[in-house]
């Protein structure tokens, strides 16, 4: 899947996740939380893609996440992706082909992901607010590109990077500690999960059983049949997949703010009649 569908297959997932939550389990969260959880899940769900380079010095191609932030974060996509042919090269058996770049590797398994989201809570139970703007400011980053793609080209990489500290700096100020830290690691950990599940609709498939071993194969790439499989940019991924995650993410919104609104809505009603009744009274 591209990058844009990718970004919104994760805020999606977060916001009818949430909507779950708060139904079946009375798990409410601020609207500041929804909003960061989102955001950061949309992030979260680019990271895997950050194995895919493009030109560093020519500040060119690479997956959306690699030009999010221009050369430095072409760099790291560069970096990752040498690590995690590293790793592929390192531990791959007889059956697994040889690679020449790492892309759709060790970042797209499940043990990359939960790394990854340990390591994201770890990082804000231990430092606090100064990692929130850090993890937040990298992972708000990456879902403006993601969502806002146009609009992010057309900017460019330095109001995306300004957009990206406000934001994080905002949540810092304002997301509670208690809930709010372990739940970005939470966040980033499902954004990857569900970007791998969005590649293995497609024909090249993820090695999503990593390390566990089949056939003498360790990476082997698992996805649907080729008849069944996704056209990377073509009209079922960017009409018919976006299209079905936007209205679902719009019932998910209506679904978690709608009732509360009614409510306070029907209490106003109820105080001003009451009032009236006084007065006249």
């Amino acid at each position: 899947m591209m990058g844009p569908s990718h970004a919104l297959s994760g805020a999606t997932a977060w916001l009818a996740g949430t909507w779950a939550l708060d139904h079946f389990a009375g798990y409410e969260q601020s609207p500041l939380a929804v909003a960061v959880g989102t955001l950061v899940c949309a992030g979260g769900a680019l990271l895997p893609d950050l194995d895919l380079s493009g030109k560093v010095t020519r500040n060119q191609g690479g997956a959306t996440v690699a030009r999010t932030f221009g050369v430095f974060s072409l760099f790291v996509a560069e970096v990752i992706e040498k690590v995690s042919l590293g790793i592929y090269t390192a531990t791959r058996l007889s059956r697994d082909p040889r690679r020449t770049n790492g892309h759709r590797t060790f970042t797209h398994t499940l043990p990359f992901a939960g790394l990854l989201g340990w390591g994201t809570t770890a990082l804000a139970g231990h430092f606090g607010k100064w990692a929130v703007v850090g993890i937040v400011f990298f992972t708000a980053g990456l879902a403006l590109r993601g969502l806002f793609d146009k609009w992010a080209e057309r900017a460019g990489w330095f109001i995306v990077t300004l957009c990206s500290a406000v934001i994080a700096w905002f949540t810092a100020a304002n997301l509670p500690g208690d809930r709010g830290y372990p739940m970005l690691g939470f966040a980033v950990a499902v954004g990857c999960v569900v970007h791998l599940f969005g590649d293995i609709i497609t024909s090249a498939g993820v090695p999503i059983l990593w390390p566990v071993p089949t056939g003498r194969r360790l990476w082997r790439m698992v996805g649907v049949p080729n008849g069944m499989a996704i056209k990377v940019g073509g009209k079922v991924e960017t009409v018919v997949l976006r299209t079905a995650m936007v209205v679902i993410s719009l019932v998910a919104i209506a679904g978690i703010f709608a009732p509360g609104l009614l409510q306070r809505f029907e209490d106003l009603i109820s105080t001003s009649s009451t009032v009236a009744m006084k007065e006249n009274i």
